[in-house]
This record gives structure tokens, sequence and C-alpha cells, in this order.
């Protein structure tokens, strides 16, 4: 935690599946990220009576679980909280400040599923503060039910000092609500590492309003400008002080704002208005020229994902692209880098790749490992990437197939998915007794047809008779070709049935594939074996949203029923 790591390029441009406290505390290294986007997880929507609701210590842990993030007060909570308190189990790490204010929440609001989740996100805090550079910043998304208990933390962990704003995103448009003002907007806290953070102004294009009653002026080639003064406060002994076309500026206590060579040079150029009732020349700003106006706090341009949006991939708290790529661009340079440690689809390691930026993302679910894989994969092609604490070898697949809760078969699938590059279908929810789809690989043939694969896995018993089904809903769906991802070896049997199912011949390529292809996790992880699939034609980032859209028609909602 903390100790003397060295920051390396290693550890970017990686997937980390696990608690993310733990990856901060084992992998990323002291002052080596630039920028912090998080968007934790918390059930907003629940009744607040409910939420400070004291819970028992018996409880189940706080845990962070795609879409149910609910906390509660169980043992893991009471852990980090004396962590937070104690500087014996803390060894001075965390800051006296904070663990005063800890203490202080706990006794003003008890123990209940809030302060579990304040005491959590306090840990990782002081993690993400320990590994941003001194020109970092840290962008923290929230709504209004714990943003002020969280405004409280980060300045016990950042000092009030390197607050610099909380940002107002309006996300929806009216809202119904029973007797109270209808919910509409997110807050985004921002803390920087110190007073000498990176900065890049950014603009929003000015109100329509504006223009019209400032940029009235019209030139024949449809340029809108303004006249503008061309002196400014106070007296100068230069070239700008003098007199010029028989107009001295001291006489009115001011000055040129140009030299008078610059000037003549401007009137030569047609930027001089001489206005023709007479009076003071002036200056000719256009519109085209004016970066627009300074971004406000208050940002109601940029709209959610809505269900017709290119970019929609059906995960609940997914935020625009665009969203993203302002924060990035204003805290950020080129060659960066971006950590998002609750990355769950991935908007912000897309957003970052984007503009040319290194990242890091972190999740403890393999369905948002498997969605971010996808997501890159058709976005940028990036087919490589690196999944840091995955399983290795049959054994610890194995084990996550087994894992003693509810969610093993499905982590299990959601991992084998991402082996082959596949997209989750139906999400957290279990699949249809009809459907027998757990995941989607497209791929574009002649014309620029759009094809599709289906993906089963199945982390138990296998047996020829799954095959067959397997071909009765690969033929169902009109999709090319099926792919069956075992934990258990296949048998002949299952080998001989697939093989019945023939061929797919791809014009593009002019080759045959397989129709039905068995994988097992001993293959995928041993021998590195890959389906044998037609190379999906990979286009422009600006053209691939195009075709996410394209694919999301035609498969569905990536996250509803199939």
């Amino acid at each position: 935690m903390g100790e003397c790591m060295t920051a390396s390029s290693d550890m970017t441009n990686k997937l980390y599946y696990g608690d993310n406290l733990d990856i901060l505390r084992r992998y990323i290294p002291d002052e080596s990220v630039d920028l912090v986007y998080l968007d934790p997880p918390f059930n907003s929507n629940r009744d607040y009576n409910v939420i400070f609701k004291d819970e028992s210590g018996n409880n189940t842990d706080a845990q962070l679980v795609a879409f149910e993030d609910t906390w509660h007060w169980g043992p893991d909570a009471e852990k980090q909280y004396n962590y937070l308190t104690n500087t014996a189990l803390n060894e001075g790490r965390v800051p006296e400040q904070v663990s005063t204010i800890v203490g202080a929440l706990r006794h003003g609001i008890g123990t209940n599923q809030m302060m579990a989740y304040l005491v959590e996100m306090t840990a990782r805090l002081v993690e993400l503060h320990r590994v941003l550079k001194p020109t970092g910043s840290l962008y923290l998304h929230c709504d209004p039910t714990a943003s002020h208990y969280l405004k409280i933390i980060l300045d016990s962990v950042f000092t009030p000092q390197c607050f610099m704003s909380e940002l107002i995103w309006k996300r929806t448009s009216a809202h119904s609500s029973a007797k109270r003002y209808g919910p509409v907007h997110d807050s985004v806290l921002v803390y920087t590492a110190s007073s000498h953070f990176t900065w890049n102004q950014q603009y929003t294009a000015h109100d329509p309003a504006y223009v019209k009653s400032h940029y009235g002026q019209i030139d024949a080639d449809g340029r809108r400008w303004t006249a503008s003064d061309l002196t400014a406060a106070g007296t100068r002994n230069g070239s700008s002080g003098q007199p010029w076309r028989g107009y001295d500026p001291a006489a009115k206590g001011n000055h040129w704002k140009f030299t008078l060579e610059n000037l003549e040079r401007l009137d030569t150029e047609g930027r001089i208005y001489w206005p023709a009732a007479g009076g003071w020349p002036r200056y000719r700003r256009y519109l085209d020229e004016v970066k627009g106006t300074p971004l406000q706090d208050v940002w109601t341009d940029i709209p959610p994902v809505n269900a017709k949006a290119a970019e929609r991939l059906g995960y609940p708290t997914q935020k625009p692209l665009d969203l993203l790529e302002r924060m990035i661009l204003a805290s950020s340079n080129p060659g960066d880098i971006v950590l998002d440690p609750f990355c769950g689809c991935g908007t912000a390691l897309v957003a970052a790749e984007k503009l040319d930026r290194k990242w890091v993302g972190i999740d403890i679910t393999y369905l948002s490992i498997a969605v971010m894989k996808a997501r890159l994969a058709n976005s940028f092609a990036l087919t490589d990437i690196e999944v840091v604490g995955q399983p290795t070898e049959v054994e610890g697949a194995r084990g996550l197939a087994q894992a003693p809760n509810t969610d093993g078969r499905y982590q299990f699938q959601w991992w084998a998915l991402g082996l082959v590059d596949a997209r989750p279908v139906g999400g957290v929810k279990k699949k249809g007794a009809d459907s027998g789809i757990d995941g989607v690989i497209s791929f574009t043939d002649e014309g620029g047809k759009l094809e599709r694969v289906i993906v089963s896995v199945k982390s138990g018993h296998v047996n020829r008779g799954m095959i067959s089904d397997l071909r009765g809903v690969m033929e169902r769906e009109g999709a090319a070709i099926a792919l069956f991802v075992t934990l258990e070896e296949p048998s002949r049997p299952m080998k001989d049935e697939a093989a019945t199912a023939g061929h797919f011949h791809s014009e593009v390529w002019n080759r045959d594939y397989q129709r039905i292809q068995i994988l097992s996790i001993r293959e995928l992880l041993e021998e590195h074996k890959r389906p044998d699939l037609p190379a999906f034609v990979h286009q422009p980032y600006q053209q691939a949203e195009r075709q996410s859209a394209s694919i999301a028609a035609e498969q569905g909602n990536l996250f509803g029923d199939h």
C-alpha cells in the first residue's frame, strides 16, 4: 500500500479484474496517474428510511455486483472503518483529518447502508489520492443522495484548498416525481492533487440568442461579426498611445489595443469598421474566430444515452461519451494516464483511447470486463487487451465457476465470453429457456452484410444433446456460426454432432468455416486456441459507432432479454 513502486507503462491499457482497493494497492504506483474518473455505484433510488436503517453486523458484506449497487454494514465495512480510524492498522497512510471525519460521520449517522458506502469509498479515495500525480485531477460522479457526504470526505482527503468545482450535469429532461422537485441532475465533484494541476480551457458554442443580439452584422459571404472597441483603459507612451487618423486615445485616458503599424494593416485587410455616421473606428470581430463561451459548471448541452443513441449498450448506468471526452480534454494531455476504478461498460476508457490517452480500467465483475473488451475491440480493433486477475489455468476457472455464491457460474460465463471476444447477452438476468445464447460475435461479409456468431457457455456436465440444441438455436436465429465453450472436455459424440452442421462460406475471405465449433477452456488457456471466424472488417472510430448501432439493432439490447 503505497510502497516504493515506480510508474511504468506496463500498467496501462490493461483491464484489472477484482476489488479496486486491492488492485490499487497491488498494481498502481504512487503519483503515476494524471486523471481519475469514478462513477461508484450506489442505489440512490432506495428510500432514505431504508438507506439509513441500522443494520446488523452479520449482514452481507458491502460488495459491488453489476447493477445491484446496494451497500451494507457488515464485517468488511467494519474492517475498513477500523483501518481508516486506527493509526496502528493504517500505519500513518490515512491522514488524521480523514480519521476524524469518518469517526464523526459514524457517530452522526450510525451503521447503515450510507455509512458502509462512505467507509468503503473513503478507503478508495485515500488510495486514489496516493496514485495521482501532483498535476493530476479527480472527477467523482455522484448524485444528491450522497454528494454532500462525499464532498466532506474529499475535503479531508485532498484538503478544501484542492476543491476545484462541483459540476452539475442535467442527465434527463422533466422527471415526474411525487411530492418533490423532479430530480434531473447528477453532480461531479472535481478535486486536484495540488495547485499545479493540468488545465485546458474548454468552450461551448454561443447561445443562438446571444449570437443574434451580439453578432448581428453579416458580410456578403455570410460571416457574422460585431464591432468591438479598438481601445483599452490607460495611457501609454509607445506607438499604441499615439493619435491615429485624427483620433487620439489619450484624450479619453485610453490607448489603442494595437500598434499604429498593425492598425494600418488591419484597415488594409478590411478589419476596421468606420461608422457611417462618424465616431471612433471599431474592430470587426468575427464569430468564427471566437472560441465560444468558456465552459461553466452547469452542463445542459450533453444529453444522456437514450434508447436510440448509437453508442447505447443497454448498460443501466452508461454515461455519454461526450461527457467523458469533455472531462478528459480539460484535465489531461495526449499521452497522459486516465484511471477508472469502477469502469463498468468502459466509457472513460473508450474516450481515453479515442483522445490518445493511456488508460487503466478496474472492475469486479466479469460482465463489465467482457463488455469492455468487446467494446474496445469493436471501436479500435484492440483484440489483445490483457486482463490482470483472471484465471490463467483450468483449475482457476473451475474455482471461479464453483465460487460459493449465486453469481459464480455467471461470473464464469462472462469471463469465458471475454476469452473469445464475445459481447454478453442478457446481462445479469438468466437466459431464457428458449434462448440458449450467452454471447454474440459479429463479423462483416460480402457487401458489408453483418453476420452473427452466437456463443453458448457451459460450466457443468456437457453432452451431445447440447450440441444438437445449439444447432437448432443457430438455425432459428439465422446465425452464420455457433460457438460452444465448455469447462469440461467435449466427447467424441459431441464433436461428431458438430461436424454434421456443415460449413459457412465467406465470400469476402473465399473460404469455409465450420458452422458449430467446440472450444474447451483448456484449449483456450493452455493451447491459446481461438475460434476460426471471418475477421470483422474494422472501420475508423467514427464509423465504428454506426456499426455498433447496427449490431445493437440486430441483436437487441445488450443487457436485455434476447
